[in-house]
């Protein structure tokens, strides 16, 4: 039932509560981006959603405006990515707007990041899994390495969380963000163990 019913309302309540409560840091933060770098404030992108349906992601825009392939993954130390935009990353602020697609259905606030549909060709076995739940503003991979871990070991952590989501797993990630956000990310990178790496 949680799943499939009380998961979902948990989402709304949980994203209601929190647009009211970011509101001001969005302000402030639009006022930043327009100071900080000329172009627009939010940044969408295109991404894999359940049943890899395709949405855009709502972000808000941490690079330059210069014309880029939009569908290309950005990685730590591009040299493109704002110095607002290093601090908007860090702390995950960035993010934020992604509470709009979750009042929408398109994300849930915990489940697997949702991916570029440019990186198909590396899915791996345990891939479709992922896409039986709606993606997630957090994830248990993003609490577990997030950006220093590989594709598969990714893969493998969605395929995790999906056959093992419960309230209490929801509620432990969302806790473990908290904790990501004030530490960084290195501090909880774990690699799991997979048979072909």
């Amino acid at each position: 039932m949680y799943r499939y019913f009380f998961k979902r309302v948990i989402d709304l309540f949980i994203a209601i509560f929190a647009f009211i409560l970011v509101t001001p840091i969005l302000f402030l933060t639009f006022i930043l981006i327009k100071i900080d770098s000329e172009g627009p404030i939010f940044f969408l992108q295109e991404r894999l959603g359940v049943d890899k349906k395709i949405f855009k992601v709502i972000k808000l825009r941490t690079m330059t405006n210069k014309k880029r392939d939009s569908h290309v993954q950005v990685y730590e130390n591009n040299p493109e990515v704002t110095k607002l935009g290093v601090f908007l990353r860090r702390t995950k602020i960035d993010e934020l707007p992604q509470i709009i697609n979750v009042l929408k259905g398109d994300m849930a606030i915990v489940g697997p990041r949702p991916c570029l549909p440019t990186i198909e060709h590396l899915f791996d076995d345990n891939t479709p899994k992922r896409f039986e739940v709606r993606p997630g503003v957090t994830s248990l991979a993003g609490v577990s390495g997030s950006i220093y871990l590989s594709w598969p070991e990714k893969w493998y952590y969605d395929k995790i969380y999906v056959e093992r989501l419960t309230f209490l797993l929801d509620i432990k990630i969302i806790f473990m963000t908290a904790l990501v956000v004030v530490v960084g990310e290195k501090k909880f990178l774990k690699r799991p163990e997979l048979k072909n790496k």
